[in-house]
């Protein structure tokens, strides 16, 4: 895909952050949008900021109100996506969510609500979109990972778990996809620090100190959603099966393949940078909201 002018690009997680900024950033080069989020008010601002982007004349984004964690939801958005705007060329599963707790101290609920959108999310948005993309003559598929899909770090277990499982189930698609001669393109996408919110939006434990959160976030995030979303964009006209968004990905991505477990040092510093966030006592065993009903 050398160009997306008039290319029905799909979104998820499109109402803030990276998948805002992607939004702007296809409708910009002409791209037909159709945009998903849980927060139709959020969402609603992304279709306002794509429609003043893009070119003159051209569609505005159709807007879905959508939780990717619900498989029927996903597959019924894909095939109206296609039956409304003549097919899908592009799908990006960007939706994801966090929870910053110890691993101690994460609920179950927690846990298995993080992995329904960043995990389960990703593997509906692609079961639903293959189809159709396949009968696209340059159909991409793209599954936004993680820099915390490379190493794990305290206080983010579910959520390396998550993203390490994007990495791999995108890999073994790319192979198939590719042992099967089909007309799909797989790329994955790795993030590293970026202004998104995330601080704001993920879950905490009690022991987990919102102020410390907020600014240990504001101090990794070196990239901007519109710097990402413009690196993302590029490298996916140059066909690449793998972006790193950010120094501190590229970093982190080339200290693990070259240096293997020797990148336990790079990874104690960032480690280093999440102690304050938690920790302030002795983590105890979440109390489950199923006990908490029976009292």
């Amino acid at each position: 895909m050398r160009c997306l002018d008039g290319k029905v690009v799909a979104v998820t997680g499109a109402g803030m952050g990276l998948g805002r900024a992607l939004a702007v950033e296809f409708a910009k080069r002409g791209a037909r949008l159709a945009l998903a989020d849980t927060d139709p008010v959020a969402l609603a601002r992304t279709g306002e900021l794509a429609a003043e982007a893009a070119r003159a004349g051209g569609p505005g984004p159709r807007l879905t109100e959508l939780d990717v964690a619900d498989r029927d939801a996903v597959r019924g958005w894909a095939d109206d996506t296609a039956a409304r705007l003549g097919g899908v060329d592009l799908v990006v599963n960007n939706a994801g969510v966090g929870v910053v707790a110890p691993f101690e101290e994460t609920t179950w609920e927690d846990f298995e609500w993080l992995m329904g959108t960043n995990f389960w999310g990703v593997v509906y948005g692609c079961r639903a979109f293959l189809p159709h993309l396949r009968r696209s003559r340059e159909g991409h598929l793209v599954n936004v990972a993680s820099v915390f899909g490379l190493v794990g770090v305290p206080a983010m277990g579910a959520y390396c778990a998550s993203k390490y499982a994007v990495q791999g189930f995108t890999e073994a698609l790319r192979h198939e996809l590719r042992l099967s001669h089909a007309n799909v393109r797989v790329t994955t996408v790795l993030p590293g620090g970026i202004g998104t919110g995330f601080a704001r939006t993920a879950r905490k434990s009690p022991s987990v100190a919102g102020g410390a959160l907020a600014a240990v976030s504001a101090r990794v995030a070196l990239t901007s959603p519109e710097r990402g979303a413009a690196v993302i964009v590029r490298a996916l006209l140059r066909d690449r099966r793998r972006v790193r968004v950010g120094p501190d990905a590229v970093l982190i991505d080339l200290g693990r393949r070259i240096l293997g477990p020797g990148v336990d040092p790079l990874t104690r510093a960032i480690s280093g940078l999440l102690l304050p966030i938690t920790w302030s006592r002795q983590p105890q065993p979440p109390e489950s909201a199923h006990r908490k009903a029976a009292r």
